[in-house]
């Protein structure tokens, strides 16, 4: 990807201003502030309508720049030098002299912290004088954006500046993974359990009901398309769209693919973007066939359960 330099040097200026503007990631868009300024994390809950107790993801070039805020340990150095920069968040213990804002993370000990991958944040991310906090770039609780068009959609002029890097690569948000003692995974996501536990030869538990909400990603009603969405569906209702893994031959007007040939990855990558072309046709409903539930796919099944709790 062709980096425009002239953009990025645009999208720091604005951020030292203390403003918000959206990067492009690796797994979603996000929404983009100085983590270290309380006026400038005030405006991404203010813009995204977030309830102050969820909180957010703060973005680091490199180990250098974290370890100015952050405590890291054995098992976080053993995944960084594997899977960094990628979709895997860590939640970690703050420093006492850290500058990351009490509005971060509601006043918390801890912060979920990642590395994305995408060329232009990176970029973007190692000329600034600060990390970036940037929750997925999308109205709280509702489908997250995957490209510049879905941030337009959601946000109209209300953003002072998009990064636009193009289609997000994964285009679900990252596995979060808590290292603050035993590790556990807080939220499944671009990054399989899977490789993470074989990396650290042992067997990871998931924490499937929160009894705190210490990460992003944690509320039962989260990455809704705005209309119902019924899981599992074997008959599909008048008016309804039918979402399906795999392209068939006769399909009607109200079928839409997620991927050719059932790839799981094509899956995850176009299923946000489906979901907004499908709320966007004005379907009173939606009607998800069955997902396997392996691999990104049970990243995949949490999101599409989390979507299904809206009434």
């Amino acid at each position: 990807m062709k980096i425009n330099l002239a953009n990025i040097k645009k999208a720091k200026k604005i951020l030292n201003k203390r403003e918000c503007i959206v990067i492009p990631t690796e797994t979603v868009y996000g929404l983009a502030a100085n983590a270290y300024s309380d006026l400038a994390c005030k405006k991404i809950f203010k813009l995204k309508n977030r309830p102050k107790n969820n909180p957010l993801i703060v973005h680091y070039f490199n180990l250098k720049q974290l370890k100015k805020d952050c405590k890291t340990n054995n098992t976080f150095l053993k995944l960084y030098r594997r899977f960094c920069p990628g979709p895997i968040t860590f939640i970690l213990n703050l420093k006492s002299g850290s500058k990351i804002s009490n509005i971060v993370n509601n006043n918390n000990k801890n912060l979920a912290v990642r590395f994305p991958k995408h060329p232009i944040t990176r970029k973007l991310l190692k000329i600034l004088n600060f990390p970036l906090a940037a929750p997925s770039a999308n109205l709280s609780s509702k489908v997250s954006a995957v490209n510049a068009k879905d941030v337009k959609e959601d946000f109209g002029n209300k953003i002072k500046y998009i990064l636009d890097g193009g289609s997000s690569s994964i285009g679900i948000e990252s596995t979060i993974i808590d290292l603050r003692g035993k590790p556990k995974i807080l939220r499944l996501g671009g990054l399989e359990t899977s490789l993470i536990q074989k990396e650290l030869k042992k067997k990871i538990k998931i924490i499937k009901k929160p009894t705190k909400i210490s990460s992003p990603g944690q509320f039962k009603l989260h990455y809704s398309p705005g209309i119902p969405v019924r899981l599992n569906a074997k008959k599909i209702k008048k008016k309804e769209a039918h979402l399906l893994i795999r392209k068939v031959k006769d399909s009607s007007s109200n079928q839409f693919f997620l991927s050719k040939k059932g790839d799981l990855n094509q899956v995850a990558k176009n299923l946000y973007s489906t979901l907004r072309e499908i709320k966007r046709k004005k379907f009173s409903s939606i009607a998800v066939e069955k997902i396997p539930n392996s691999g990104i796919g049970k990243a995949i099944n949490d999101r599409l359960k989390r979507a299904s709790k809206y009434k």
